[in-house]
């Protein structure tokens, strides 16, 4: 069976020879040419409007160049040192910090990246789960260790029907309550033998979990995104590691003053120091913006409204958006940007800790397919203008009490809104025991 294999092959590759030697007779050098211009031009045009455009930063990719190359002792090959100065600083100062694992859900797996079949191990919220999806499409999210001897069961674990087996004895765990059901060697099971299952939820294209120090039932996870209409489609998502308590990130939100000071310059003069490029001022942008808390069940929920506009030169304004987000819970949010120009765009962020001051944020971006290379510029200039939040972020330490001047007043309100996210059982830092800490 090989050779014939083999032979097939054989045969099929002197058959492609062939045809093509003989293309490359009867073409002159003008018509090869053209034939590379219109091939190339096609794929350029195919990567343009239907292959989602990636952009990913580590934790040393952002912001701590500058430190590196300032400090006589630290060269460039010790990056890594001088982020864990800082970040031991910052560890420091935690006794300021809210807890660092507020309650809410929590989007900590992308949809795409869980295939049928397959089980993965998540470090999160000072946790280790095992994340894994049956043929029939259904994700569960248990333990990552089995009871038994310790394996991980997101490392080389089997997907079996709805369980998950152990792939260091083959103890079988159910997905819906995490209860054992098949010792393959043993006739019976012991009492009490499971792991803990976790409640979750799979919508737009991200894996939630339920993290809640008090047991509480979860709220609806209502996601208003439009990704399944013909008219959306998903066109690139970009992703960072920041060194900060998860609460500085979306309070960024509600802090008003920080737009003109570090988002004005055009996206074209970087993030590392745009103030000072001379690209500064190809396109300046000008943002106002307001946040507020939503009441009554849906007290979970914030909102900001947000108007931008691109001033090219003088007072010539040649683009306007309207941004509506939704904060919803502690982690996840929820923007749409409308143009009368270009339409709607749509965004998901979410951020997960995956120790208390290590995050994972997420942005994935949607919208028409003709908007395709339109939203590849678009999701380079919001990379730029995040990391731009990231240079402070990384940096910074959090005050519990800060001054405010009295134009701060919804940095006050977010803070008094976010609260609601800890209870008497969120873990402190001290009770946090992770890598790095």
């Amino acid at each position: 069976m090989i050779l014939k294999t083999m032979d097939q092959i054989s045969v099929y590759s002197m058959f492609l020879k062939t045809h093509i030697t003989y293309l490359v007779r009867c073409l002159d050098p003008k018509s090869i040419l053209y034939v590379c211009i219109v091939v190339l031009v096609t794929l350029w045009f195919y990567w343009l409007f239907f292959v989602p455009f990636v952009w990913k930063k580590y934790l040393d990719d952002v912001s701590y160049s500058k430190v590196s190359t300032t400090e006589d002792f630290c060269r460039n090959d010790h990056k890594r040192d001088a982020i864990n100065r800082i970040r031991k600083a910052k560890k420091n100062s935690s006794s300021e910090m809210p807890p660092p694992f507020p309650n809410g859900w929590y989007g900590i797996l992308e949809s795409s990246k869980l295939r049928p079949g397959e089980a993965k191990f998540i470090a999160c919220l000072g946790e280790k789960l095992v994340v894994y999806r049956t043929q029939k499409h259904k994700v569960f999210i248990l333990d990552a260790y089995c009871p038994h001897l310790g394996a991980n069961l997101g490392i080389g674990g089997r997907v079996v029907g709805d369980n998950i087996e152990c792939p260091f004895h083959q103890w079988s765990f159910r997905g819906k309550d995490g209860g054992c059901n098949n010792i393959p060697y043993s006739t019976s099971i012991p009492r009490g033998t499971n792991v803990k299952k976790w409640i979750s939820q799979e919508a737009n294209d991200f894996i939630f979990i339920w993290y809640h120090a008090e047991s509480t039932d979860p709220w609806e996870l209502r996601v208003p995104m439009q990704a399944q209409t013909k008219n959306v489609v998903y066109h690139g998502r970009n992703e960072f590691y920041i060194n900060c308590h998860i609460q500085e990130i979306p309070e960024n939100g509600a802090d008003m003053a920080h737009f003109s000071a570090i988002h004005n310059e055009s996206f074209l003069a970087g993030s590392l120091a745009p103030s000072i490029s001379v690209l500064g001022q190809l396109g300046c942008h000008k943002w106002n913006a307001s946040w507020f808390p939503a009441s009554g069940k849906g007290k979970h929920i914030a909102e900001i409204a947000l108007t931008h506009s691109l001033k090219l030169i003088g007072k010539v304004y040649c683009f306007q958006m309207n941004v509506s987000g939704k904060q919803i819970g502690p982690s996840f949010v929820y923007l749409r940007m409308n143009s009368s120009t270009f339409g709607q765009i749509q965004v998901l962020q979410t951020i997960t800790p995956i120790e208390p001051l290590l995050q994972k944020v997420i942005h994935r971006f949607y919208g028409p397919r003709w908007l395709g290379p339109l939203l590849k510029v678009f999701i380079y200039g919001e990379s730029i203008m995040f990391e731009r939040d990231i240079n402070m972020w990384n940096h910074k330490v959090f005050r519990r009490n800060p001054i405010l001047a009295k134009e701060d007043t919804s940095i006050k309100q977010f803070r008094i809104w976010y609260s609601q996210f800890y209870t008497s059982n969120s873990k402190k830092f001290s009770e946090v025991t992770n890598v790095g800490w």
